[in-house]
């Protein structure tokens, strides 16, 4: 119980320091004199006061957490957070439900982008840079982040950095203490919010669109500012400038301070993660190309490559914008870039899915089952990038696998049986567990999930939150053997 206690403690350290993200919608309304002032204002005062109302009646229990205690806090932060982030749509959006506004706060929260709203070209511009800021403080991990703050406060937070991260960065660190592996990651993410941003403006978007989609971006989240997102703006260079961001943002955010710190562009082709994702995204290109192209879908091969090329590179990293409806291509487009999105982006990015490192132990482990049927008395190890991986990490692979595509199952069926068809059943959840934003169907790209009942809008937003957590940080809590002693 007192280490319950604890935890509860920290997420009040969390909620008062979330009241800063508050500042964004409200500078921006003051700038614009638009009305949503006091709704933004309204949002930051409940986060502040719940946040040191929280701390000071827990003060005395205050303790060093355990490892363990990390999965709890990640759980608790990411459903308190977006509880809170609710309140300007609430009050801003008339009519909205807790559902609707609970699912649009955790979909910008884990970088997913699906949205339940429409008319966002008329919303005011404070409530729509909050749906951007979500996405973003989202993209790199509000843990990590309070990895980076929270020890000034005297609060340590390895073990929040240790269960939050996926795959190989668990034990990987860029400086001696978990408080400056933080900083410099956070630092390499602001720089390329930031150059995103200029490139933006540079492109013909202006000052707002730029932030916002910046945001988006590199989170690798799928809001935009526009209902009909990037095809508003018709523009084949911002086009291109967002496409080249978001294979950026794909990247191991550590492997962009390596090459940034050594000066060696060639720490990216060392990368397998980076190299099989740009081999897997340019030879889909080609084949999702020459498919839409002999359906007839567009003029010419020029103007087809255009429009595959952008939406592929989003779907496949998870971003989610797109320029046009692809749901009007021939279905093996779609469904194959939804399956890209599973597993292309890199461990250490802001993207969700399986992840390629995952994605490369369980296509190696394969490969060395076959070697052992032939061969029972050799000696196989799995090796990555020269490195041997574990037994211990192959087997936490494979169970990760196992639980992710169980998870996307019995959440179809639970689509399924709340009266929802097929396609848009499995292509929601797909799209959701993978953060990537559109499906299919009803949940397409010239749709939004608005029209979803709120059962199903529960279930879109549990395999959002699953997704973006990867899974066994949830689950767990859920055994008995955590809460034993």
């Amino acid at each position: 119980m007192r280490s319950l206690i604890s935890v509860i403690h920290l997420l009040g350290s969390v909620l008062a320091l979330f009241a800063m993200l508050f500042l964004l919608p409200i500078a921006t309304a003051l700038y614009y004199h638009e009305s949503a002032l006091s709704a933004f204002l309204a949002g930051a005062l409940l986060s502040l006061v719940a946040g040191l109302l929280v701390r000071a009646a827990t003060q005395r229990f205050r303790a060093e957490l355990k490892p363990r205690d990390g999965y709890l806090l990640i759980t608790l932060t990411w459903m308190a957070l977006a509880t809170v982030a609710t309140v300007p749509l609430l009050l801003l959006v008339p009519g909205l439900s807790f559902t609707r506004a609970f699912f649009e706060a955790m979909s910008g929260l884990s970088t997913t982008g699906s949205t339940v709203l429409s008319g966002l070209d008329s919303l005011p511009r404070a409530l729509v840079l909050w749906r951007h800021s979500l996405s973003w403080l989202g993209g790199l991990g509000i843990i990590v982040m309070a990895v980076a703050i929270l020890p000034l406060l005297g609060i340590g937070g390895m073990q929040m950095y240790r269960a939050d991260a996926p795959g190989p960065v668990k034990d990987a660190k860029l400086a001696p203490r978990i408080m400056q592996t933080a900083r410099l990651l956070w630092f390499v993410y602001v720089g390329l919010t930031a150059l995103c941003m200029l490139a933006l403006r540079a492109a013909g978007m202006n000052w707002f669109d730029a932030i916002c989609h910046a945001f988006s971006v590199v989170s690798l989240g799928a809001f935009s500012t526009h209902d009909a997102s990037i095809g508003y703006f018709h523009s084949p260079l911002i086009e291109t400038v967002l496409a080249l961001f978001m294979l950026i943002a794909a990247v191991n955010f550590a492997t962009h301070f390596l090459a940034l710190r050594k000066g060696e562009p060639g720490t990216y082709s060392r990368d397998p993660e980076a190299r099989w994702m740009l081999f897997w995204i340019v030879l889909s290109g080609v084949v999702v190309s020459v498919n839409v192209w002999q359906a007839g879908v567009y003029p010419d091969f020029l103007t087809t490559a255009r429009y595959v090329g952008f939406n592929l590179v989003s779907m496949a990293t998870t971003c989610g914008l797109v320029n046009t409806d692809f749901g009007h291509w021939p279905v093996f487009a779609p469904m194959w870039m939804l399956f890209l999105g599973c597993l292309c982006a890199n461990t250490g990015s802001t993207g969700g899915g399986i992840k390629m490192f995952r994605s490369l132990v369980l296509c190696k482990q394969s490969l060395r089952e076959m070697f052992t049927l032939v061969h029972p008395q050799a000696v196989a190890p799995l090796k990555i990038a020269g490195q041997l991986v574990p037994n211990r990490v192959v087997y936490s692979v494979l169970a990760f696998i196992f639980l992710y595509f169980i998870t996307i199952v019995v959440l179809t069926f639970a689509l399924l049986i709340s009266g929802l068809d097929f396609l848009s059943s499995v292509t929601a959840i797909v799209a959701s567990i993978n953060n990537v934003g559109p499906g299919l169907g009803r949940v397409g790209p010239g749709s939004t999930y608005g029209t979803l009942s709120d059962f199903q809008l529960w279930m879109c937003t549990a395999a959002m939150f699953l997704g973006r957590v990867e899974i066994f940080t949830v689950l767990i809590l859920f055994t008995p053997v955590y809460w034993r002693k």
